[in-house]
């Protein structure tokens, strides 16, 4: 029986070039799959048509961008997920998404191998194979841009020689990935970390220092899920979509970093991610109204974890479904509303409220009608700081 590979196909040149490029290095027919989250671009059944007549025996699309918004997007929301502190996880959130469906038509077309299209020197080798091996152990991977030096001069080489119907114009000067959470893009002369990124390279975000109105809007959460905006009921993705339009309408959400990849090298990263940061913001805040101190000074060391895991390809681990649990069990009484304008590149939280609220007016106010019983704080503060007084004078000797 002939063996089987299945590909993670984009419908671009590259994945296109690497259903014939696999089957003559490796004799194995090629599955295609291809999986919408929210990038964009050419329609799925165009997508499909292109792989089949580029010599896939099977090609399969699924649109995914709702499933990708709950059970990926929502639970970095909830996790208030930022890696360094900075970057809504936009590329790692799909990878895991990608994955799942690539297992599924490998287990459904006897496929022992699993390709994709990245290189050597990025994150995304790991997190495809890491997902996959987490789902499958017993599937193989490849990737013929790493393992075969299927360079990009070779690529249209190989599209010219063999007459396969993809453009093989002039590549872009920048890498860009994107999804309905975000956009990343890398290379070209951003590579100079002292070059400043031009507006040619956004799509997501208008220009943050044109004037225009600002822009206020109330995003309501039940339990850590967005559930309305501006009092309408939306599902996940429509809320990202919304926030995309109206945050990225007033430049919200540029992000330009040097990060730490994982495979031990800093990159130069410019994303916009409008809808990701203005959500993130908002639920913080609302963590802020109705998340106990301890558990919130708590949750703030497994947000970053959270994040690294994610970022490092670790989406199927133990460790990370444990944490899961953790996040779940914190975002219980995250309800309510939070009010933000959106203006000049940022979202502006100006107001919060909700039934499951920590906040007691009457003991944090300072009027008539305080019930903070401030005779207790004299005591309180001498027992805080006995352990560090009785060590001073110990050391003063």
């Amino acid at each position: 029986m002939t063996e089987r590979v299945v590909l993670a196909y984009s419908g671009g040149l590259d994945t296109s070039v690497a259903i014939g490029w696999i089957a003559e290095e490796t004799g194995a027919e090629v599955i295609a799959v291809a999986v919408d989250v929210g990038q964009g671009g050419e329609d799925l059944d165009v997508i499909r048509k292109r792989a089949l007549a580029c010599g896939a025996v099977e090609a399969e699309v699924a649109d995914a961008k709702d499933e990708f918004a709950e059970e990926y997007c929502l639970p970095a929301i909830k996790a208030n997920a930022l890696y360094m502190d900075r970057y809504p996880l936009v590329s790692a959130l799909s990878r895991p998404t990608i994955v799942k469906h690539l297992v599924a038509a490998a287990k459904k077309h006897g496929a022992d191998t699993v390709a994709h299209g990245c290189t050597g020197k990025g994150n995304d080798q790991v997190r495809f194979e890491a997902g996959i091996v987490a789902l499958a152990p017993e599937l193989k991977c490849i990737a013929p841009v790493r393992d075969y030096a299927m360079t990009r001069d070779k690529a249209i080489a190989f599209c010219e020689e063999k007459n396969l119907p993809i453009a093989t114009t002039k590549k872009s000067p920048y890498s860009i990935d994107q999804n309905v959470f975000g956009r990343a893009v890398e290379t070209g002369f951003l590579e100079d970390i002292w070059n400043g990124p031009i507006e040619d390279i956004y799509e997501y975000t208008s220009n943050p220092a044109e004037p225009r109105e600002a822009d206020e809007v109330v995003i309501s959460f039940k339990e850590g899920v967005p559930v309305a905006i501006d009092g309408k009921p939306v599902s996940v993705l429509q809320a990202i979509q919304q926030l995309n339009e109206r945050a990225g309408g007033q430049g919200i959400g540029r992000i330009d970093m040097v990060e730490d990849r994982l495979v031990g090298i800093k990159s130069r990263e410019v994303y916009e991610a409008p809808g990701a940061i203005a959500l993130i913001t908002a639920h913080q805040e609302l963590e802020n109204v109705t998340v106990e101190r301890e558990l919130a000074r708590y949750k703030r060391q497994v947000e970053q974890r959270w994040g690294e895991m994610v970022y490092d390809g670790l989406w199927f681990s133990p460790l990370k479904r444990a944490l899961d649990g953790f996040i779940n069990e914190a975002n219980q009484h995250v309800t309510g509303d939070i009010r933000m304008t959106l203006h000049g590149g940022r979202a502006v939280v100006t107001g919060r409220r909700s039934e499951e609220s920590l906040y007691d007016f009457n003991l944090a106010t300072y009027d008539s009608g305080d019930t903070f019983d401030q005779s207790k704080a004299q005591g309180f503060i001498e027992l805080f700081g006995l352990s560090a007084k009785i060590a001073a004078k110990r050391d003063q000797v």
